[in-house]
């Protein structure tokens, strides 16, 4: 068996992975960052903007492609307005406490999850996606004339996996814009190193903890739109994207965007390789055991900041 092809496909699939995994861990990544709470509800605002994509996009008629894009415009600022008021009827209400934010969090995900499942019911639904081209992987061989393409017969991948790779990509350059370039960057960032200071410059620290948990909920809201005409909309679907979030923001650094979206690379990398050669369950064994080397280790992460 040519290992080659093998190998290319298992690294298209993980970054497919990766992309959404990192649009998804950013979020919590930036939750975390700026309001110290550990939102474990993170993975059911993430099954909300799926489920809400399967809606929207089967309310519009005609082609598939009007009703995805609604979908990319709708899904994720409803999720996030859901963040917002949840953050201010439950979040704010307790103080933004580490501990009861968990808690709380944890309450928060039953409430979605059962909502979904009394409106939206407990069977899987497909979207279909704007195109889906199906594109041959090309690869090298020598032959006796040099170097010629070749394309293996039944490997390849499609153009709607290439176009959530690239439109993942293009959103996490916009957030870094976000985050340095913009005023509201430098508020959040304020806010972040120092609560109190923040406060006594007039900044509301309160709406920009409310915005913050709408923006990481609105990103992952939008990992589940990019992934449901792949992986179906399902009520239960936030269970694994959750813990692979954690694995990711715990390698990478807690609060530290740069290393989330390294390790979210590795982690979708490795998934998809040891996940083509041997089983996906396998490749979540390893994600844990390499979350135990790290605290053991390495408890700040690739790029976080060891607690004096």
């Amino acid at each position: 068996m040519e290992l080659g092809p093998y190998i290319i496909l298992g690294l298209l699939e993980g970054l497919v992975t990766a992309a959404v995994l990192s649009l998804m861990a950013v979020g919590l990544s930036l939750v975390f960052g700026v309001m110290r709470v550990v939102n474990v509800a993170h993975g059911e605002f993430f099954m909300v903007g799926a489920v809400l994509a399967w809606w929207i996009a089967g309310s519009i008629e005609g082609n598939p492609a009007l009703g995805f894009v609604a979908a990319m415009l709708l899904a994720p600022p409803l999720t996030a307005g859901l963040a917002v008021i949840a953050d201010q009827l439950i979040l704010k209400r307790i103080g933004y406490d580490p501990e009861r934010t968990i808690v709380a969090t944890i309450g928060l995900l039953y409430v979605i999850q059962q909502l979904t499942l009394m409106t939206f019911g407990p069977d899987a639904r497909p979207v279909e996606a704007p195109f889906n081209n199906r594109l041959s992987i090309p690869l090298l061989e020598w032959t006796n004339d040099g170097l010629a393409l070749y394309w293996p017969w039944g490997l390849g991948t499609t153009s709607y996996k290439i176009a959530v790779i690239l439109a993942a990509l293009t959103l996490l350059v916009a957030i870094w814009l976000l985050m340095t370039r913009t005023r509201y960057g430098l508020i959040m960032r304020a806010t972040q190193l120092d609560r109190e200071t923040a406060l006594a410059f007039a900044i509301p620290v309160n709406r920009v903890y409310a915005s913050v948990f709408g923006l990481g909920a609105g990103l992952a809201a939008l990992g589940g739109v990019l992934i449901v005409p792949i992986q179906q909309a399902h009520y239960l679907m936030g269970h694994d994207p959750l813990l692979l979030s954690f694995i990711v923001v715990i390698i990478g650094g807690l609060g530290s965007l740069p290393g989330t979206i390294v390790a979210a690379l590795l982690i979708g990398l490795s998934d998809g390789i040891i996940s083509i050669f041997f089983s996906p369950t396998l490749a979540k064994i390893i994600a844990t055991l390499a979350v135990a080397f790290f605290l053991v280790f390495r408890p700040q992460g690739f790029f976080g900041k060891r607690a004096l």
